[in-house]
């Protein structure tokens, strides 16, 4: 039996995205885990449907950010591996902050229980301050 995890995305200028559900096999996986699940589907997604955005927690490279996603200069298929490491660099230099319930988590290696309490993660993209 698989358990459910909700994904959501959100900026610091509180724009939102559609959710996104991903199935773990196992209740205990870690943060790692979970940004390799989430991109994995992304890519597979987008691989399979080809459709005109991508829209990802990664811009790809050669891609435009457009306010529909991510547009590729060219149509082409995503790597997952680029994609996936491209994340974990952006989660080790806070490029995005991940919430699983109401808790911060902080390190790739932390393990996160998929529960009633924690079954929804929010990916919470920086988004630059613009002063005057």
């Amino acid at each position: 039996m698989s358990i459910t995890m909700t994904i959501r995305d959100e900026t610091t200028a509180g724009d939102k995205t559609d959710a996104l559900t991903l199935d773990f096999l196992n209740e205990r996986i870690t943060v790692r885990e979970l940004i390799r699940s989430r991109v994995y589907q992304e890519v597979q997604d987008y691989n399979t449907k080809q459709p005109e955005h991508f829209r990802g927690l990664i811009q790809p490279t050669d891609a435009e950010k457009t306010l529909n996603g991510y547009k590729l200069r060219q149509g082409r298929q995503i790597r997952f591996d680029t994609q996936y490491q491209k994340a974990l660099a952006a989660f080790e230099s806070n490029g995005f902050l991940i919430l699983v319930g109401d808790k911060q988590v902080d390190d790739l290696d932390e393990e996160i229980v998929i529960g009633p309490t924690t079954n929804e993660a929010t990916f919470l993209k920086l988004v630059p301050l613009v002063g005057g």
